[in-house]
């Protein structure tokens, strides 16, 4: 990241900033403003560690006069109750997977993870800043009175299985579980998706209800457990190969705070989503040696069979825009840029 000196923190505009809405009570820069936001992640975790750092580095871009309380996940309201509560304004802002409302909104199964797409995280970073990703996600969101700040991009999901398989072929038949657009395009290939719970996989690993599942990170799911009850781990995590979580605020909070605050926000957001990767990117070497000494045979797929199977996913992925306009014009951004990478 070009290193950029603190008084252009404190004076540029927001990365790629939307025209701001008049309001009747706008902040100066040398006001002090107060949020809260509640976190994606329980309180302990390694990611709720670094939305510290994200909320720590915003207080100090403004010379401590933003000032935002963290809560973990489901401190403020249930999880799944975060969207709403932030748009109508309840709290003003919130760390989100966009998938999670894919149901509602379409585009957003694009701007949170693409099976089998992007096999790099700076790759979908470089479609949210370089392509124009950033302000189409901002797109969707303000037609629910959201902003969108940023995303957190970071790398793969593995897949966790308690039988032996080596190609994609391998997996047709099988009862896996997954979710979100990683559900459909799978279905699409064959597997026999079971919806289930992430505090359930472990038991549906172990008693059989499942043959192989997505969970989370290689960490995560070590801590969960899962080297005990499933002997095989399968590499690269092809439904959900790169991820990315999202800074969300209510659009009239957001509109009121000075420009400086605002470029704020979008700084410490890119700076958190870089430290974030990398600390994962260093932590998962380390655990890789803790599922092998726990008897789990990693297992890496051919990368000529993730790419034919690409090939086949972007129909599952074009059926799941709806036929949705944005929707649609995100997917035909990605696929182009990965046409360029030679991905397609």
């Amino acid at each position: 990241m070009t290193n950029i000196n603190r008084r252009h923190f404190l004076t540029a505009s927001t990365l790629g900033g939307a025209a701001s809405l008049a309001m009747p009570a706008v902040a100066n820069a040398a006001d002090k403003v107060q949020w809260r936001m509640q976190a994606l992640w329980d309180g302990g975790t390694t990611p709720y560690e670094f939305e510290k750092k994200f909320v720590a580095r915003v207080a100090e871009l403004t010379e401590g006069n933003f000032e935002i309380k963290l809560f973990s996940a489901g401190q403020i309201v249930p999880a799944n109750q975060a969207f709403d509560a932030v748009r109508s304004g309840a709290f003003q802002m919130m760390k989100t997977f966009d998938g999670y409302e894919a149901g509602k909104i379409p585009s957003f199964a694009f701007t949170s993870t693409i099976p089998f797409g992007f096999p790099e995280s700076d790759q979908y970073e470089a479609w949210f800043y370089e392509l124009g990703g950033l302000d189409m996600a901002r797109e969707a969101y303000a037609k629910a009175g959201l902003f969108y700040i940023a995303p957190t991009v970071y790398g793969q999901e593995p897949i966790h299985s308690t039988i032996k398989m080596e190609s994609i072929a391998d997996m047709a038949g099988k009862k896996g579980r997954f979710v979100g657009l990683a559900s459909a395009v799978m279905g699409d290939l064959g597997v026999a998706v079971t919806p289930m719970a992430t505090a359930e996989v472990y038991t549906g690993l172990e008693k059989g209800l499942i043959d192989f599942a997505d969970r989370g990170d290689l960490t995560a799911n070590f801590e969960a457990g899962l080297a005990e009850v499933a002997k095989y781990l399968i590499l690269p995590g092809v439904h959900q190969p790169t991820t990315a979580t999202s800074y969300v605020a209510n659009q009239a909070a957001y509109n009121a705070l000075p420009d400086a605050y605002k470029a704020a926000l979008a700084v410490a957001a890119r700076e958190i989503s870089g430290s974030l990767r990398q600390h994962i990117l260093v932590q998962d070497t380390i655990v890789l040696t803790k599922y092998l000494e726990a008897g789990v045979e990693i297992i890496n797929l051919d990368p000529s069979d993730i790419s034919s199977n690409r090939a086949k996913a972007v129909d599952s992925w074009k059926k799941a825009t709806k036929g949705d306009p944005l929707a649609t014009k995100i997917v035909d951004s990605q696929v182009t840029f990965m046409q360029s990478l030679g991905l397609l």
